[in-house]
């Protein structure tokens, strides 16, 4: 009896291909807990925040990104979790 893999049954699609650049460091500017719309695009439709390789921010705009999400959601300008 033949077994088959699961790794094998997935397509090879590279994260590489799509090239993600840092918008912060394009634009070079900050992430502020007031611009709540900027704030939004780097949230899930669940209100987590997104993960750096999925949105692109590099590294040291990934941290601050997260501490002003954080600092708009305890002035109730973001929401904590959307219950569905």
């Amino acid at each position: 009896m033949k077994t088959t893999s699961r790794s094998n049954t997935r397509p090879n699609i590279s994260s590489s291909s799509v090239k993600k650049f840092c918008m912060f460091c394009k634009e070079v500017k900050k992430p502020t807990y007031t611009d709540t719309a900027t704030l939004k695009r780097y949230l899930s439709d669940r209100a987590k925040i997104i993960p750096k390789q999925r949105s692109g921010v590099c590294a040291k705009h990934q941290r601050a990104l997260a501490r002003e999400i954080k600092r708009a959601r305890e002035l109730a300008l973001l929401p904590f979790s959307l219950h569905i």
